[in-house]
């Protein structure tokens, strides 16, 4: 059987272990034990734990928002493709290694504004927040910026109560909500009959 590739081996060892633990509750030694990689290896892919800890976050951002873009594109319909989104995260929310959101754990530990981690987390928020602006600017809503807001808190939200309350139906909860509202926003904008 082939090995694994070094730093492949050390992300994925790192990013359950961070996952299971959290970035503070787990040593460097204890990943590398896991791993079956070298201290060297780690310096010479990452730099340090907080490089590999970046570069966990970083992955983890291409990954889910990829996941929620393949959810929308297989819509047509601009309601669908928002709605689409909820079916995503409830199927990662039933995943047995859900542990709930990988950017607001580092955001927690790290709550220096300037931290890298807490960067790498906030600038995932922000691009969920601008994929939700397209989305939404092209249903055709009254207000897309709003809307936007609105879906990415219900999206929050739900991934909280996921986590904290073992509710993965949370998704199908914020679905209805977000229906709702993409409803209400759309009658706004139609026009009214003189």
């Amino acid at each position: 059987m082939a090995r694994q590739p070094v730093a492949p081996a050390l992300l994925d060892t790192a990013e359950r272990l961070f996952q299971l633990h959290g970035i503070h509750g787990i040593g460097i030694d204890a990943i590398l034990a896991a791993s079956g990689r070298s201290s060297r290896s780690l310096y010479q892919h990452f730099g340090s734990k907080e490089g590999l800890a970046l570069a966990v976050l970083k992955r983890r951002d291409a990954a889910l928002l990829a996941m929620l873009r393949e959810a929308a594109s297989v819509e047509s319909d601009p309601r669908r493709k928002l709605l689409a989104l909820f079916d995503a995260l409830e199927a990662w929310f039933r995943q047995p290694d859900f542990r709930g959101c990988p950017f607001v754990h580092a955001a927690g530990a790290f709550p220096e504004p300037d931290h890298s981690l807490r960067r790498a987390a906030a600038d995932h928020k922000r691009a969920l927040l601008a994929f939700l602006r397209e989305l939404a600017a092209d249903s055709g809503v009254v207000a897309p910026a709003r809307l936007a807001r609105e879906l990415f808190l219900l999206i929050e939200g739900a991934t909280a109560a996921a986590l904290v309350l073992c509710e993965p139906g949370a998704a199908a909860t914020a679905r209805r909500a977000a229906a709702a509202l993409f409803e209400a926003q759309r009658r706004d904008a139609t026009p009214t009959p003189p």
